[in-house]
């Protein structure tokens, strides 16, 4: 599946329109980095694609079960350490309105570790750029 998105960035700093189709959001950096903080950075950005394509997976897997819960709650705690090329993501998952079992709980790990986000953190990565 490919995505394509667009980001516009004028004069204003670090204040950045990113498009995906007919979808809008905005990004911005902390203002102690020099932006205005009207919206997410870019590394909140890189976490909230784990967080809400885990949810997703697992929201569709629990609907295909048909098992009752009523919220699923994901929190990502993203560390970056450039100097030694290194990024931890913490992921912590919790269930509303329900008791899991261990089977199932077992289940839903392998499921939220399938979601594509989290395969593609996974994957050797590559990164082509070009000017034009």
């Amino acid at each position: 599946m490919g995505v394509t998105v667009k980001a516009s960035l004028g004069k204003t700093k670090y204040y950045t329109e990113v498009t995906a189709g007919e979808n809008k959001i905005i990004t911005d950096e902390p203002v102690d980095l020099g932006g205005q903080n009207k919206g997410f950075n870019p590394f909140e950005i890189l976490a909230t694609s784990l967080a809400s394509c885990t949810a997703a997976t697992l929201r569709m897997y629990i609907d295909r079960k048909g098992w009752d819960i009523e919220n699923i709650n994901v929190e990502v705690n993203l560390d970056n350490f450039p100097l030694t090329k290194r990024a931890i993501f913490e992921r912590a998952i919790s269930f509303e309105g329900t008791d899991l079992d261990e089977d199932q709980l077992k289940r839903l790990h392998a499921i939220a570790d399938a979601c594509p986000i989290h395969k593609i953190l996974n994957n050797d990565i590559e990164i082509l750029t070009k000017f034009s």
